[in-house]
């Protein structure tokens, strides 16, 4: 597994993380949309660097 994959996964997750959290204190949909297309972005990011399908 390469680093900088395992970094953006870590960093997608935290993001899901704060989502849940943004959900259960009722914030704005647009910053719960936002963090949720960049947690997306980063977690599709990370999968991707793994390279398993080449």
């Amino acid at each position: 597994m390469n680093g900088l994959a395992t970094v953006l996964i870590l960093i997608g997750l935290f993001l899901v993380g704060g989502i849940i959290s943004f959900v259960k204190q009722g914030m704005g949909k647009s910053l719960i949309t936002l963090l949720s297309i960049g947690a997306g972005m980063c977690l599709i990011a990370g999968v991707l660097r793994l390279d398993y399908w080449n």
